[in-house]
């Protein structure tokens, strides 16, 4: 039977269709959000437990604790570990990334010169699946008591509490903050016994990039005997490309961070200051990469003469403002030597040799001469250009080369910490936990949450709102 009042037929009719478009309209986002994404740089920041740390360095273990593989400190007591690789299922919630970069604590020196507390935490990955959190990490440790040595790869160290987090329907870039995490079984294990399983460890805190994922290049060509001449064939090119590269340094670059407790004191609470780059220098985290080296490179003797581009000046409240430049580097006979321009108090100077490192094994594989974390010494030039805020034998952050020879070759990368982060408009959770995004300094916060993009959040919110406006419209022609 057909209604006796047809007017309000148009109200509900626009309702209807004008939301059906907009939900039309949401659906290709959401169909584009639940396609596997690929977890492509980021940082994790953890102090895996903020009273080990004191407890290390305080008097009773008269210990330390030190940084590899690039990782640094942020703030008081976290330390950040970089460039997150993995993968992320929208669609389920799924999540895996590892994180580069690892931490060794030392203290109770013996008298033979070792440390019978020595424990090394590397490489943590983060897999979240089915709701369920663990942080799992490389291991070595000396047992407590018996001194025995133990090293394994990925233990699930932590569970991670993701109570009122829904991991599901996330875009770029993706983070989680403040998230608790407890020691576990295998954890208290490989912990090597200071801590019983259940121990609440330091929350984490990561910030990732996520993309979707490349397809696989088609090679175009069926394994044979015609591929193994062609790969012979580019094979011979290569090393004939690289003996005429011989002596010439096709490009190169320099990794070094002045010292951690420096860069702590510039930003801290005394200098309130920090640093800023030029002329194509970057920030790694843990250290500076002055590029684009140009010079001379012997293979056979393993020496090097090069200088790179790039700057870094550091300035403070107190009145710091220190600028090192036109960096360069010279290794002959095992030792190398990092120098540069320095501007400061005084007179500016030029070359300044400011530490000195050991360059033992310094000879080309792949086209590429690589020395990493070669630990570094302030020389006393070096002393004065620091304003005898140091002496000379002083251990300064370690020096990392990377000489390539091979017009082909690649240098190691840097760093990957990821994107700078923002706020997300409409973090996703399963309670109302309050949530604002991380920062890239000291502090990341005293509330959990997970930021994910928005999508097609704000286009559902104007399609109820439409909705809502043409009933209220269709009530009024009806009242009317």
């Amino acid at each position: 039977m057909l209604s006796s009042r047809p007017a309000r037929v148009p109200g509900r009719a626009l309702a209807v269709a004008l939301f059906a478009a907009l939900l039309g309209a949401l659906l290709p986002a959401t169909a584009a959000h639940a396609a596997s994404r690929t977890v492509q740089g980021g940082r994790l920041d953890w102090g895996i437990k903020s009273s080990f740390q004191s407890y290390v360095t305080g008097p009773v273990a008269h210990g330390s604790w030190s940084l590899t593989g690039g990782a640094a400190t942020v703030g008081g007591s976290q330390f950040r570990f970089h460039s997150a690789t993995g993968s992320y299922d929208p669609a389920t919630g799924a999540f895996s990334a590892g994180f580069s970069g690892g931490v060794r604590f030392v203290g109770h020196r013996k008298a033979d010169g070792g440390n019978e507390l020595d424990l090394a935490i590397s490489r943590p990955t983060v897999r979240i699946t089915g709701g369920r959190g663990t942080l799992h990490a490389d291991m070595v440790s000396k047992e407590r008591g018996t001194g025995r040595v133990t090293s394994a790869a990925q233990v699930p160290l932590a569970t991670l509490g993701l109570s009122g987090i829904d991991m599901r329907g996330g875009t770029t870039p993706l983070a989680l903050t403040n998230v608790p995490a407890t020691l576990t079984t295998q954890g208290a294990k490989a912990f090597a016994g200071y801590y019983t399983a259940g121990t609440p460890l330091d929350p984490i805190s990561l910030f990732v990039d996520t993309s979707a994922p490349a397809g696989k290049p088609d090679t175009g060509a069926s394994p044979g005997k015609s591929d193994d001449k062609a790969g012979k064939a580019k094979k011979t090119e290569k090393t004939e490309k690289t003996e005429k590269a011989a002596g010439r340094v096709e490009d190169a670059a320099v990794d070094w961070g002045v010292r951690r407790t420096f860069r702590e004191y510039v930003t801290g609470s005394v200098g309130k200051g920090g640093w800023t780059l030029a002329d194509g220098a970057q920030d790694g985290g843990a250290l500076f990469r002055f590029p684009r080296g140009k010079g001379t490179y012997d293979p056979k003797k393993q020496t090097l003469d090069a200088r790179f581009a790039g700057s870094v000046r550091f300035t403070g409240a107190d009145g710091l403002d220190l600028e090192l430049s036109s960096v360069a580097v010279r290794v002959t006979d095992g030792k190398g030597t990092l120098s540069a321009d320095v501007r400061g108090d005084g007179e500016p100077k030029k070359a300044v040799p400011l530490v000195t490192f050991a360059a033992k094994d310094f000879a080309p594989k792949n086209g590429v001469a690589v020395l990493t974390e070669a630990p570094a010494t302030l020389t006393a030039d070096g002393a004065g250009a620091f304003g005898s805020l140091y002496k000379a034998g002083t251990a300064m952050d370690p020096v990392s080369l990377a000489v390539a020879v091979d017009r082909g070759a690649e240098l190691p990368a840097l760093p990957d910490l990821g994107s700078d982060p923002a706020p997300s408009p409409s973090p996703t959770k399963k309670t109302t936990t309050a949530a604002s995004a991380p920062d890239t300094g000291s502090d990341a916060g005293s509330r959990t949450g997970l930021y994910l993009g928005a999508g097609g959040a704000g286009v559902l919110a104007v399609a109820a709102g439409a909705f809502h406006l043409a009933r209220r419209r269709g009530a009024s022609q009806q009242n009317s």
